[in-house]
């Protein structure tokens, strides 16, 4: 179960209306947190979604990482396989943080965002990884909720550009260099990128959750 690459995700091709339904009270929880994040993200940022997907990046960036030491070091002490988790959680990582570097140069945030970033960050880390040692199982069920919003805040943010309420200002270099993108592509151009990443990731990590529903998995990895 690996998550796509970033050089070949295909933005045509992506399935953005993908949901899962919540089935009991660990999938309640994460879809409830989520939408309540998502209530205050609506309210601070409303349109503005070059800002707001800087927070969202910064907080993105963290599940990934905070899961693959996590599951790392539970196959350490129980000296068992990860089955692919450790590196997918680890390059989801990575890519968020890719999201977070190319949208810091499209929105340019001022330092109040900045700090707030920081904060976020920070509540985030402690409140997801105190979550990933409770239930790994709900904390990928938050992600796969997190990131179906994200397709839908991306989606979004393509209908602004569109309207021409968003500039659709050229691509930062390193961007096109990441997703291999054609050397004069726009902001669109980014964001059909990002959104198809998230797609990828929303559904790695429903298919984690729904893994961990097993007996097998949970053994393993929780």
């Amino acid at each position: 179960m690996q998550a796509p690459a970033h050089a070949t995700a295909d933005p045509a091709s992506a399935d953005l209306d993908t949901h899962h339904d919540a089935a009991g009270v660990s999938d309640r929880i994460a879809l409830a947190i989520t939408l309540t994040l998502r209530f205050f993200a609506d309210t601070f940022f409303a349109k503005r979604y070059g800002n707001r997907a800087i927070v969202l990046e910064t907080v993105a960036a963290v599940p990934g990482m905070v899961g693959g030491m996590l599951v790392h070091l539970r196959c350490l002490r129980w000296m068992v396989a990860d089955e692919g988790w450790i590196r997918t959680l680890l390059d989801e990582a990575e890519n968020e943080r890719m999201h977070l570097m190319t949208f810091i140069q499209i929105a340019k945030p001022s330092w109040f965002e900045r700090i707030v970033i920081l904060l976020v960050q920070a509540i985030f880390f402690v409140v997801y990884f105190v979550l990933y040692l409770i239930s790994a199982r709900t904390a990928h069920r938050l992600v796969g909720y997190f990131e179906e919003q994200a397709v839908i805040s991306y989606t979004l943010y393509l209908a602004e550009i569109d309207a021409g309420r968003v500039e659709n200002v050229p691509a930062p270099a390193f961007a096109i260099d990441y997703w291999h993108l054609v050397p004069n592509a726009r902001l669109r151009d980014v964001v059909e990128a990002v959104r198809a990443d998230e797609v990828g990731h929303r559904d790695v990590n429903h298919g984690f959750a729904n893994a961990l529903k097993t007996k097998e998995s949970v053994g393993q990895l929780t």
